[in-house]
């Protein structure tokens, strides 16, 4: 019988010997990346949290005032207005976008698998989204803008696509639909790829159709990745600012108030940081709660890939 080595540890996971030597480069590894989540995540969301209990406006130190921001935020027409808003951006965005990309995934799967292709579909994702705000501006301007001026030319009534309370925030969620468009499709894209050929193979010897095909292999094969797309997609979307505050700033009448812009408003602008501070803790847990309910419906964990 042997005897193991005293540096070499019983095998892992994997089937190799751990060895007490590889503890050291492994934290050192991590060690830079957990500071830094601690110095610009952690201690931030701490006291944050703890400023959502203070009244604070960064010139005087913080008052502990209780639940009195909270108490607050319930009567504050504002907030709730933030939050239709909100709610009616991420429903126009989540939507458009899902179903798009859907779509565009599965006529790349089965038309082309160009790197090319994905190369140019990705790009509208690789610009900075205030760049992509100010060019949808400029197309999209009641004056000069070239969309305006197509619509002028072909006889068509120009459009205020911003400045109509009612236009506004689907012309902003159609603008942030192009963006992520791409990168969405490929994620959508990478998914497909791990559903084996044989299956379709399979199928279309049976007789079924490209319809059948779809709704009876591809969604349900599809659905782990549709879960991860869908709570990235949501949690982005309820994160949406630099397009609000490059275009609109909240108006037309706060019709692009989103609750991203709000907290902003009364954190940089009216200097009321404990209660941006509460406003913020309310939507974490709003987004933690949505993610935990999305997973569970969809049910992420498991796959009918056997």
């Amino acid at each position: 019988m042997s005897i193991p080595h005293p540096s070499v540890r019983p095998a892992g996971p994997t089937g190799r010997p751990r060895r007490r030597g590889d503890l050291v480069p492994a934290v050192a590894f991590v060690l830079p990346a957990g500071i830094g989540f601690a110095l610009f995540y952690l201690w931030p969301a701490i006291r944050g949290l703890y400023l959502g209990f203070t009244s604070y406006n960064v010139f005087t130190p913080p008052r502990f005032v209780g639940l009195d921001n909270y108490k607050r935020l319930l009567g504050d027409h504002l907030f709730w207005n933030a939050m239709k808003v909100t709610a009616e951006y991420v429903v126009i965005n989540i939507g458009v976008q899902t179903v798009t990309a859907l779509l565009l995934a599965v006529l790349m799967h089965r038309l082309t698998r160009s790197l090319v292709v994905r190369g140019v579909i990705l790009l509208p994702f690789l610009v900075a989204n205030v760049i992509v705000a100010l060019v949808w501006f400029w197309m999209l301007d009641f004056q000069i803008g070239v969309v305006n001026q197509v619509l002028d030319w072909l006889g068509l009534e120009r459009v205020a696509f911003f400045g109509e309370p009612d236009l506004a925030i689907p012309t902003i969620a159609l603008v942030n639909t192009w963006r992520h468009l791409g990168y969405t499709a490929l994620l959508i894209f990478a998914g497909l790829q791990m559903i084996p050929p044989a299956v379709y193979e399979a199928a279309a010897i049976d007789g079924a159709s490209e319809r059948q095909m779809f709704f009876r292999i591809t969604l349900p094969l599809l659905r782990p990745v549709m879960a991860l797309v869908l709570v990235l997609t949501v949690i982005g979307s309820f994160q949406i600012f630099d397009t609000v505050a490059v275009t609109t700033s909240g108006g037309p009448i706060n019709a692009t108030r989103v609750i991203y812009y709000y907290i902003f408003d009364m954190a940089f602008n009216r200097f009321s940081f404990g209660y941006a501070a509460a406003l913020s803790s309310v939507l974490f847990v709003l987004l933690v709660g949505i993610a935990y309910i999305q997973l569970r419906l969809t049910r992420a964990g498991e796959t009918d890939l056997a």
